[in-house]
């Protein structure tokens, strides 16, 4: 199994992931993650450099990630099927998922826990919430491309067991 999970940020990419190579007794790997392991923390460098830089380095690491042999659940960052041709690549290796919360469940969670993003870094209220819908709506035609839509309001463990169930009928 290669499942890579794409969505907004904030839709759970990381926590369902995590579950579902549990469950399907598959490793996980957070593209985030690695990318820290060359740059370091994320928000910092996008400050720094720019988005250009992130994603160039976030386009070379993917390509180390997809070239890995073996069954996989990738979490990718909320841009990463945006920029350059992630999502043919992320589509020519695997299944590609996207997590789709409704947009006031996401809004809510990034107001909760998604404030250090760096696209968001320092926004609050009304501001906030129109680079939200802002980024929301130019992402949304690429996200729509995804092998396979999941609703993501619902608790993790039960959105990784909807994928399982979907990844199933596959077989």
């Amino acid at each position: 199994m290669r499942v890579a999970l794409i969505g907004f940020m904030c839709s759970g990419k990381t926590t369902v992931g995590r579950i579902l190579a549990r469950q399907a007794e598959v490793p996980f790997t957070d593209l985030d993650r690695c990318i820290e392991e060359r740059i370091g923390p994320i928000t910092p460098y996008f400050a720094a450099h720019g988005e250009e830089a992130f994603r160039a380095v976030e386009h070379a690491v993917l390509g180390e990630v997809l070239a890995r042999d073996g069954a996989l659940v990738l979490a990718t960052g909320g841009g990463t099927p945006l920029h350059a041709d992630n999502l043919e690549r992320l589509q020519g290796w695997g299944e590609v998922v996207l997590l789709k919360p409704s947009f006031e469940v996401l809004l809510h969670r990034i107001e909760r826990t998604g404030g250090d993003r760096p696209q968001l870094f320092g926004l609050k209220g009304k501001a906030l919430h129109e680079r939200v819908r802002d980024l929301w709506n130019g992402r949304e035609r690429v996200y729509d491309r995804a092998d396979r839509a999941v609703d993501a309001d619902d608790a993790p463990d039960r959105v990784a067991e909807r994928i399982l169930d979907e990844l199933g009928q596959l077989r």
